[in-house]
């Protein structure tokens, strides 16, 4: 009860911790299926590549909630979105451990990727609009912790009970108890600024743009291009980093995994760090060192002069683009203004999903008709094209900023 006191006090902290939640929430199931996998396509019968349909009706779902989340948050409010996002998560996640065919399963993921790219977009847009660049980048950072914590609960689950069915029900319970969280908070998700300043500022969860005017506009299009391409970068080096260091550089399977993990290992402790420096050193600032740090870790491994090196590469890589995601998030309504970027960011994510399902995928097909070692050449391409593409928006934006000026100067004279 005086937990509950404090955060009544003082509603701006309570939502913080909420949010923090919502994300290691968000990453959990994520971690529990590598580890559940086996157990499942044993239960069911299926064969190992199953897993696709499975990937692919969440991302299906993940993508449709984000690209409509905008219009949906302006409509209901974020509150609710999140309160109705977890309880639809929770019921797939229950879903799961309950339902006696496999198609049911992958209809569950449906719900699963809906209720995930809602919160995801909604939290991001909440916390772009409320918050500072430095919460943005621990917001993403505690992502890292769920998915960390999800392969733990399973492996215990499994080891307790032998059942696949207690980590997921285990982490049902959790998003439920995060929806009731959310409804009973709905106050403080709703409530405006007191202050005569920020009275006076619209927040971006207050504008309610069409969708076809978003869609009408470059700079958006450019933005998303950005996600899109950045975090099929990011899914590409964590999916084939094992299968390139073992199959074609001839690594130990033990120190590849080691490699492997030290991947996800920087990239938390990147978000970390940034969320210190994200204030003082700016969104353009973290988001080009990233870039640069990404090509000169890209370059390293397509060199690959010994084993050390490509330690050096996959950790230099994670490091370099942990802050990225999270400050491009929070320059959204910089490049795309303020009227577009509750839209924006929901088409974000949705570009988003879609990276993490094509990108990597493309560079196995790659892989198979040329070599493994086309991986890293196309990884150097992607964050060159990356950078020069974030060039270009900032650009854009600057120069839209000094029009929009321009116009009002006229204007005033």
């Amino acid at each position: 009860m005086k937990i509950w006191t404090k955060i009544k006090q003082y509603p701006k902290l309570g939502l913080v911790i909420l949010a923090f939640v919502a994300f290691v929430a968000l990453g959990m199931p994520d971690g529990l299926l590598g580890v559940a996998w086996p157990s499942i396509r044993t239960g069911f019968s299926i064969p190992l590549d199953a897993l696709g349909m499975l990937l692919i009706a969440g991302t299906a779902g993940y993508m449709t909630s984000s690209f409509l989340s905008g219009p949906v948050v302006a409509r209901i409010g974020v509150g609710r979105v999140l309160a109705a996002s977890c309880a639809m998560t929770g019921t797939a996640l229950l879903g799961y451990t309950l339902v006696p065919q496999w198609w049911m399963m992958v209809l569950l993921g449906v719900v699963a990727g809906l209720g995930a790219g809602a919160i995801d977009a909604g939290l991001n847009t909440y916390v772009a609009a409320h918050f500072s660049e430095g919460l943005m980048q621990w917001l993403h950072a505690s992502w890292g912790v769920g998915i960390t914590l999800g392969p733990i609960i399973m492996t215990m689950g499994l080891t307790a009970t032998h059942s696949w069915h207690t980590g997921y029900r285990i982490v049902s319970g959790f998003q439920f108890a995060l929806a009731a969280c959310f409804m009973l908070t709905l106050a403080m998700w709703n409530q405006k600024e007191k202050s005569a300043e920020k009275e006076e500022t619209k927040r971006l969860t207050d504008y309610k743009t069409p969708m076809s005017e978003t869609f009408r506009q470059p700079r958006v299009w450019l933005s998303v291009s950005l996600f899109l391409m950045y975090v099929g970068g990011e899914a590409t080096l964590g999916t084939w980093v094992y299968t390139l260091l073992t199959e074609s550089r001839g690594v130990d399977p033990t120190a590849a995994g080691f490699w492997a993990g030290s991947y996800w290992g920087t990239f938390t402790i990147g978000r970390i760090v940034a969320g210190l420096f994200a204030k003082r050193v700016g969104v353009n600032r973290l988001v080009t060192g990233g870039l640069v740090g990404a090509v000169a870790g890209a370059l390293l491994l397509v060199w690959n002069p010994s084993e050390a090196v490509n330690l050096l590469a996959v950790t230099l890589i994670g490091f370099s683009i942990a802050p990225i995601f999270p400050a491009m998030m929070s320059g959204t309504s910089t490049r795309v203004g303020n009227h577009f970027a509750a839209n924006t960011i929901g088409m974000q994510m949705a570009a988003a999903g879609l990276g993490t399902a094509i990108i990597p995928g493309l560079m196995g097909v790659f892989a198979r008709q040329v070599s493994l070692e086309i991986i890293p050449a196309c990884l150097l391409a992607v964050y060159a094209g990356l950078l020069g593409l974030y060039l270009l928006a900032v650009k854009y934006s600057n120069s839209q900023a000094a029009t929009a000026l321009t116009s009002s100067e006229q204007t005033a004279q």
